[in-house]
């Protein structure tokens, strides 16, 4: 195995999850989603791993739970920010179990565009700001502060983002392509949620789909998300005369 600065050790860092509902005892929402049904193991990519699917198929749900299950805050952060403003994560988090690869995991963030704003108070109220490139990320537009974070403050380590696209234009998506290979090359794994045709093509990647059919590994050209957006580009008149005229 190769040996990092300082004694730390390299990811990747969780293999495989297992989703045990009789760790539940409570009826929960998450349970009932098509998608995640009958979910009872899932592997990883040692590198990146994205879930798609359509809006509330379950990805963010899931993706919630194996981040939770590590540690970290349901609305956002790193492991030290244990703030709440309103407890609606599911309690899939139960369920999860971890085969990992290293009991040490050097760093760890759960990042939600949804609740950036949230993650940035906490941080200027713990005085960190310094960490995040000295500038409050209150004074930077949505998609700067979002890049802010992933330029100063990742590194290696255990990242989850969701949705992260919710923040970024077209060209800072290509830009954050730059960013997760460069994060990747640090000996850092990521799992990520998203909607985009952009992020999901970083080569190598695994990509599951989430639907009626479960949780199932997909070729990147065969998402919804890279044919919709094909069609839709390839002829942009042919399809809005069929979306608002037929």
């Amino acid at each position: 195995m190769r040996t990092l600065k300082h004694g730390a050790t390299p990811g990747p860092y969780i293999e495989k999850i297992f989703v045990d509902r009789d760790r539940v005892s409570k009826h929960d929402y998450a349970f009932e989603l098509p998608a995640l049904k009958t979910l009872r193991t899932l592997d990883l990519h040692p590198q990146v791993t994205f879930f798609v699917g359509e809006n509330g198929s379950g990805k963010s749900t899931l993706l919630e739970a194996i981040a939770i299950a590590n540690g970290l805050n349901a609305e956002g952060g790193s492991r030290n920010m244990q703030f709440s403003t309103r407890a609606s994560h599911s309690l899939l988090s139960e369920a999860i179990k971890l085969r990992c690869y290293h009991a040490l995991i050097p760093d760890a963030w759960f990042l939600r565009a949804e609740s950036l704003f949230n993650v940035a108070t906490e941080i200027e109220n713990l005085g960190a700001q310094r960490s995040y490139g000295g500038r409050s990320l209150h004074e930077q537009s949505h998609g700067e502060s979002f890049m802010s974070l992933l330029e100063n403050r990742f590194g290696q380590g255990l990242y989850f983002l969701d949705e992260p696209e919710a923040a970024l234009s077209p060209q800072r998506q290509l830009e954050f392509l730059i960013l997760l290979h460069a994060i990747v090359r640090k000996d850092s794994q990521l799992i990520i949620a998203t909607h985009s045709p952009i992020l999901m093509s970083y080569p190598g990647a695994l990509i599951y789909s989430f639907s009626d059919k479960g949780v199932q590994p997909i070729a990147y050209k065969e998402t919804e998300h890279y044919r919709v957006t094909k069609a839709f580009l390839d002829s942009p008149e042919r399809m809005l005369k069929h979306l608002l005229e037929g």
